[in-house]
C-alpha cells in the first residue's frame, strides 16, 4: 500500500473515532486526546494505541464495542487491534481545543 494510501486510511480512522464517545462524558474519544498513535501495515492492519480517564474504567468494554464498530466500515482494512495503555497516563492537558471547549474547561 502506498503511503498517500495509509495516511488516508489514517484520516479516514481519524475521522471515525470521533463519532466514538465517552458515554459518561459526552465527547468523542479523539478530541478526549485518548487515541495515542494508529499504525497501519502494509496489508491492511490497524493497531490503535490508545488509552482511557482511568484505569478500571467501566466504560472500557462500551469504547472498545465502539471502536471496532468504527472501523468496520473503512475500505482497505482487513481486522485491527485495540491496544490499551497507561503510560503515558491521561490527563485533561491531552485533549484537543474542542474537547475542552466541551467540558467547559475554555
Amino acid at each position: 500500500m502506498k503511503s498517500s494510501t495509509l495516511e488516508t486510511m489514517r484520516s479516514l480512522i481519524y475521522e471515525a473515532l470521533r463519532e466514538v464517545y465517552d458515554p459518561e462524558l459526552g465527547v468523542n474519544v479523539v478530541d478526549l486526546g485518548l487515541v495515542y498513535n494508529i499504525d497501519i501495515t502494509e496489508d491492511g492492519f490497524v493497531t490503535i494505541t490508545m488509552t482511557l480517564t482511568t484505569p478500571g474504567c467501566p466504560m472500557h468494554e462500551s469504547l472498545a464495542e465502539g471502536v471496532g464498530a468504527a472501523l468496520g466500515d473503512i475500505p482497505g482494512l482487513i481486522g485491527g487491534e485495540i491496544r490499551l495503555v497507561w503510560n503515558p497516563l491521561w490527563s485533561p492537558e491531552r485533549m484537543t481545543e474542542e474537547g475542552k471547549r466541551q467540558l467547559g474547561f475554555l
